[in-house]
C-alpha cells in the first residue's frame, strides 16, 4: 500500500499551509474559531477520493541521469497510510508557533521589531528542536506497547472507520452527508452572531438589564465577568478552549469545578488579561524600562508594583499548586505502572505492531541527533546575529530543561495522559538569572517550552504512524518538511496583518484583533522578566503567599488517594486533582463563558447523548464537532475579509450589535474605586 505519494504531499502542504495561515489569523482574533487536525482529517478524504478519480493512472519513468525513479501521479485508490500522513502533516504544521507570542509582544509592548529572517529563524528552531529530540526518544515512548498514547486511539478510530465504510452499506445518512450539512448550517449561522446581532455572541443579557451593577456584572459578564449566564449563540465562544465534543465528560467535570475555583481582587476587574498599576490604569512597562530595554528600579519604586486580576492571581496559584500535584498524584495512582512500563522498555518482547514495523528500515538516530544540532545552532545564531541580549549559555540552560524532561513527561503523557509543564520553571530561572530582561526571559521560555511541546506531539504522531503501519522515514519527512514549510508561512501571514490590519491588538480593534494570547504572554513577560520573580513573588512581596500552594499541591493529591484505596467503589476514585487544578489553565485569554458555555454543551454530547443514544454519538459526535469548526471558520473568514477588512469594513450599528458594549462588564469597572492617590506603594 503506496504511503508517501505525489498526490499525499499535494493534499497534505495545501490544507496543512492554509490551515496554519488561517489558524496565525485566528491566533490574533478574540474570541476565534480554530481549524482543527480532525477537521483537516475529514476534508482530506473526499480530497483525496477526487485526486484518485480524476488524476491519470499512468506511470512515469525519470530520465537515467535522474536516477530511472518510477513514479505515478495516481499509484490506486485513496489509502489509510496516505491519509494518515496527511493527518499527521496537519498536527506539526498547522498550530500557530508559540514563538510568535515572544515576537509580537517585542514588537508591539516593547517596541523592538524584528525583521521577516528572525522571525523565521526563532519559529524553526522552536519549532524543529524538539523534532530532533522526540526522535531520540522512539525505543522510549514509542516502540514499546506500553506506551499507549490514548490520545491517538480517537484518529485510528476515525480512519478505519472512514476506510471502512466505503467498503459497506449500512443505510442511513453517510458521514460525509452529515459532515457536509452541518457545515452548511455552521457557515450561515455564524452570520448572525458574527456579523448582524452580535450581542448573541456573549449573551450577558442580565448584564443588559442592570448595565451598571458591578456585582451583578462580575458574575455575569462575559468580558471581565465569570460568564455564569452560560447562554452563548457563538461557537467561537463555546469552543474557545477546545470543541467540548472532543474531551470525555469527566475530564470536562474536572475542569469545570476547577473554573469555579476563584477569589476578588475588589480593586480591579475580576477576569482579565492585563496587569495593573496601583492607580487601577493598565500596567504602562514603558514607565519602568531603561532604553536599553532593560528593568529600571528607580522608576519601579517611584511609579507602583504590578497587580494581578482575581483570575490571574488564581492561575498562578493553580500553577504552582499544579506543578507539584501532578507528580505527587502520578506517583500514587500511576506510580507502579510508570515504573513497570520502564522495566519492561529494557526487556519487552516486540508487540504485533513493532514486529510488523520491523518490515520497513528505520531511520538512523543520527538524522534526529543531526536535527537537534542544527536547530539548536539557528536558536544561537538568531540571538546573537540579531543582539537580542540573549547569551548562549542560557540557551544550553533552556534546552537543557526539555532534555531532563522529555522522558518523564512522555512516559506520564503515553500512560497517563497527563503530562508536565516547563512554564513555570523556563520563567522563574531565566527571570532570576537574568533578572530586569524580559527579551531574554521570553526568548528562553519561548524555546524551552516549545521544545518540551513539540517533542511531546511529534513523538504521539510517532506512535500514531506505528500504529497504522506507516514507514518511518515517511513520518519523518512528513514531520518535518511539514514543520519547516509551515515556519516560513505562519511567520509570513504574520507578517501580512500587521502591515495591513489597522489597530491590531488595541483593545477595541474593528474585527476584534485584539491579540489576546499575546497579550498573556506580554503579562507572563511583565511579571517574569521585567518585575522579576524575587519582586513579585519573593518574600514580603505582594504575591508571596501564593508559593504556599507549592506545598499545597504535594499534600493534595494524598487524602483523595488513601480514601479510595480504603473505599475502592467510592466515587472518590474519580477525582483526579491534577486535572481539577489544571481547569483554569486556559485563563486567561479564555473568560468565564468560555467555561459555562463549553460545560453545557460538553454535558449535552458527552454525557446525555453518548449515553442515550450511543449508536449516533459514535457515528457522528466526532464528525459534528469537525464540521462546526469548519464551517464557523469558513463563515469567519468570509465576514472579515468581504464586510470587515475591505475600504475600512462595514458597520451594522443598531442596539443589537453595541448593547453589550455598554455594560460594567466591558467597562473594566472594579468592585471598589481606587483610592484618590492610588494604593499605597508597598
Amino acid at each position: 500500500m503506496p504511503a508517501m505519494t505525489i498526490r499525499m504531499w499535494i493534499v497534505g502542504l495545501l490544507l496543512s499551509m492554509v490551515g496554519g495561515a488561517l489558524n496565525v489569523f485566528f491566533n490574533f482574533r478574540q474570541p476565534a474559531p480554530s481549524v482543527s487536525p480532525m477537521a483537516l482529517l475529514l476534508l482530506s478524504y473526499p480530497v483525496g477520493k477526487f485526486l484518485a478519480f480524476v488524476l491519470p493512472i499512468t506511470t512515469y519513468r525519470l530520465p537515467r541521469f535522474l536516477g530511472s525513479v518510477e513514479f505515478s501521479l495516481n499509484p490506486g485508490p485513496w489509502n489509510i497510510k496516505e491519509h494518515v500522513l496527511v493527518f499527521i502533516m496537519a498536527n506539526v504544521a498547522i498550530g500557530p508557533a508559540y514563538a510568535l507570542n515572544a515576537i509580537v509582544v517585542a514588537q508591539i509592548n516593547y517596541g523592538i521589531y524584528y525583521n521577516y529572517w528572525f522571525s523565521v529563524l526563532l519559529v524553526l528552531a522552536t519549532q524543529l528542536t524538539g523534532f530532533g529530540l522526540a526522535g531520540m526518544c522512539r525505543r522510549f515512548l514509542v516502540w514499546p506497547a506500553s506506551m499507549v498514547w490514548p490520545q491517538n486511539l480517537v484518529a485510528c478510530t476515525l480512519l478505519n472507520t472512514l476506510h471502512a465504510e466505503e467498503d459497506e452499506d449500512s443505510g442511513g445518512i453517510t458521514r460525509y452527508r452529515f459532515f457536509l450539512i452541518v457545515l452548511g448550517g455552521a457557515f450561515f449561522f455564524f452570520f448572525i452572531p458574527g456579523y448582524l446581532f452580535q450581542a448573541l455572541s456573549v449573551f450577558s443579557f442580565i448584564c443588559w438589564i442592570v448595565p451598571e451593577n458591578v456585582p451583578v456584572n462580575q458574575l455575569f459578564g462575559v468580558e471581565t465577568g465569570l460568564g455564569m449566564s452560560v447562554l452563548t449563540f457563538d461557537w467561537t465562544q463555546i469552543s474557545w478552549i477546545g470543541s467540548p465534543l472532543m474531551f470525555p465528560w469527566w475530564a470536562e467535570a474536572h475542569i469545570f469545578c476547577g473554573f469555579c475555583d476563584t477569589w476578588q481582587l475588589a480593586y480591579f476587574p475580576i477576569s482579565d488579561d492585563s496587569p495593573y498599576d496601583r492607580f487601577g490604569k493598565l500596567y504602562d512597562v514603558s514607565r519602568v524600562l531603561t532604553p536599553q530595554g532593560l528593568f529600571n528600579q528607580t522608576a519601579y519604586d517611584e511609579y507602583s508594583p504590578l497587580y494581578l486580576p482575581a483570575t490571574y492571581a488564581v492561575t498562578y496559584l493553580l500553577a504552582f499548586a499544579l506543578s507539584t500535584c501532578v507528580i505527587v498524584h502520578t506517583i500514587l495512582y500511576h506510580g507502579r505502572s510508570l515504573l513497570n512500563g520502564v522495566k519492561r522498555i529494557r526487556v519487552e518482547p516486540d508487540d504485533i505492531h513493532a514486529k510488523l514495523m520491523r518490515n520497513y528500515p528505520e531511520v538512523p538516530d543520527w538524522w534526529y541527533l543531526l536535527s537537534f544540532i542544527i536547530f539548536f545552532l539557528v536558536m544561537v545564531l538568531a540571538v546573537e546575529v540579531w543582539h537580542t541580549s540573549v547569551p548562549v549559555w542560557a540557551l544550553v540552560l533552556s534546552i537543557l530543561l526539555p532534555v531532563l524532561y522529555v522522558l518523564p513527561s512522555g512516559f506520564i503523557y503515553a500512560m497517563t495522559g497527563q503530562g508536565i509543564t516547563l512554564n513555570i520553571l523556563a520563567q522563574i530561572i531565566p527571570g532570576t538569572l537574568l533578572a530586569g530582561n524580559p527579551i531574554a526571559n521570553m526568548l528562553f521560555k519561548a524555546y524551552s517550552v516549545q521544545t518540551l511541546t513539540e517533542a511531546t506531539s511529534f513523538v504521539q504522531d510517532l506512535k500514531l504512524g506505528h500504529y497504522v503501519k506507516v514507514p518511518p522515514r515517511a513520518t519523518f519527512w512528513v514531520q518535518s518538511i511539514g514543520t519547516l514549510m509551515a515556519s516560513f508561512v505562519q511567520v509570513g501571514v504574520k507578517q501580512w496583518i500587521f502591515h495591513n490590519v489597522k489597530d491590531i491588538c488595541a483593545p477595541d480593534q474593528a474585527g476584534s484583533m485584539t491579540c489576546p494570547h499575546n497579550q498573556v504572554y506580554f503579562t507572563a513577560s511583565a511579571i517574569w522578566g521585567l518585575i522579576g520573580p524575587t519582586r513579585q513573588f519573593g518574600a514580603g512581596a505582594l504575591y508571596h503567599a501564593e508559593l504556599y500552594a507549592i506545598i499545597v499541591g504535594v499534600v493534595l493529591p494524598i487524602p483523595f488517594w488513601l480514601w479510595q484505596r480504603r473505599y475502592p467503589n467510592s466515587w472518590i476514585k474519580f477525582v483526579s486533582t491534577p486535572v481539577v487544578l489544571n481547569g483554569v489553565s486556559y485563563i486567561p485569554p479564555a473568560t468565564g463563558i468560555n467555561y459555562s458555555a463549553w460545560f453545557a454543551v460538553g454535558f449535552v454530547f458527552q454525557y446525555l447523548i453518548r449515553k442515550r443514544n450511543f449508536a449516533w454519538w459514535s457515528k457522528f459526535n466526532y464528525v459534528t464537532s469537525a464540521a462546526l469548526d469548519s464551517g464557523t471558520v469558513l463563515s469567519l473568514i468570509v465576514i472579515f475579509f468581504t464586510l470587515q477588512f475591505p475600504k475600512g469594513g462595514i458597520d451594522l450599528n443598531w442596539w443589537g450589535n453595541s448593547v453589550y458594549l455598554e455594560t460594567a462588564d466591558y467597562k473594566r469597572m472594579a468592585l471598589k474605586p481606587i483610592p484618590s492617590g492610588g494604593l499605597p506603594l508597598q
